[in-house]
C-alpha cells in the first residue's frame, strides 16, 4: 500500500526545517566545509540560499565540528548541538543524519511539518531552485522530492570498464541506436532533498527496517530538474577546480 501524506497545511503555513550536514572529517580536501570559496567559506553559499528563499522556519547546521559551528553561525545558521560521533564517521549517511537532527530539535520543543537536507558543498545552488522545488513539494503532497540534472549522454550506450581494459557495454541492444532515439535518464544532482516528517523518520531506520518499504514505490517521490551548469557537488579537488570554473563562467554570462 502507497502510503499518503495526509496532513495537508498552506504553503505558507507549514513549518519547515533545513538541515544542512557538514561533518569535519573531511578527507580528499581537508577543512572543506568552511575552505575559502570565491571570497567565502564553501557552508556559506549554502546558508545564504536557504536564507534568502524565505521558505525556512529554521536553518540548522548538524556538526561535529566547533569551527564549522562557528563559522555556520557567522553566516545566521543555527546550530543547537553537535552531531554525535556515532553519525559523523566516513560511512553513515545523511538521512540518518536528518533524522537525527528532526528528533533532536523535537525534544527542545520544535516541531515541524517537512524537512529539508540541503548540501554545504553546493554553492551553486539558488535560493530560487529550493522556492521552485517546495511549491512542487508542496503542491503534489510530495513525501520526497530530490533535485537532479539529466545525464549529459545517454547512459544506455555506456560501458563498463573490465580489469582487461576492454570494453563491456551497460546496455548492448543500445550501442547501435542513436543518442535522439533513447530515452532521457536523470541523475540524482546532490543538492538537496525535501521530505515529509514521515519520510524523514524511515530514513533514521537501520537497514533491515528501511529495506521492508521501497522508499520509490512505497512514498509519494518528485524529481526537481535543475539546469547542468548549476549542478556540482564537491567532493575532490577536481570538483573543487570544476566548480570554480562552473562559478566564473556563471557570473560572466549572467546565467539565471
Amino acid at each position: 500500500m502507497i502510503w499518503q501524506y495526509s496532513h495537508k497545511v498552506d504553503l505558507m503555513d507549514k513549518k519547515l526545517l533545513a538541515v544542512i550536514p557538514a561533518r569535519g572529517g573531511s578527507k580528499r580536501i581537508p577543512h572543506k566545509n568552511i575552505k575559502d570559496f570565491l571570497g567565502k567559506p564553501l557552508i556559506a553559499y549554502t546558508i545564504e540560499a536557504a536564507k534568502e528563499s524565505g521558505i525556512f522556519t529554521d536553518i540548522i547546521v548538524s556538526t561535529d565540528d566547533e569551527a564549522i559551528a562557528s563559522v555556520a553561525r557567522e553566516y545566521g545558521a543555527s546550530v543547537p548541538f553537535l552531531r554525535d560521533a556515532v553519525l559523523s564517521n566516513d560511512f553513515t549517511g545523511t538521512g540518518p543524519v536528518a533524522s537525527d537532527a528532526y528528533l533532536k530539535m523535537k525534544a527542545q520543543g520544535k516541531d515541524y511539518d517537512a524537512i529539508c537536507t540541503i548540501y554545504a558543498t553546493a554553492p551553486l545552488l539558488t535560493a530560487k531552485h529550493l522556492k521552485e522545488a517546495y511549491e512542487i513539494f508542496n503542491k503534489d503532497h510530495v513525501d520526497y522530492l530530490f533535485s537532479c540534472c539529466e545525464f549529459p549522454f545517454p547512459f544506455q550506450r555506456g560501458f563498463y570498464k573490465t580489469e582487461a581494459g576492454a570494453p563491456d557495454p551497460v546496455m548492448p541492444e543500445c550501442i547501435p541506436m542513436r543518442s535522439q532515439d533513447l530515452p532521457k535518464a536523470y541523475q540524482d544532482a546532490g543538492q538537496f532533498y525535501f521530505k515529509s516528517i514521515e519520510y524523514t523518520l524511515y530514513e533514521g531506520l537501520d537497514e533491515a527496517e528501511r529495506a521492508k518499504r521501497d522508499p520509490y514505490k512505497d512514498f509519494v517521490c518528485r524529481l526537481y530538474e535543475m539546469p547542468r551548469y548549476r549542478v556540482i557537488d564537491i567532493d575532490t579537488p577536481e570538483d573543487w577546480e570544476y566548480a570554480l570554473i562552473l562559478a566564473e563562467a556563471i557570473k560572466k554570462l549572467n546565467y539565471d
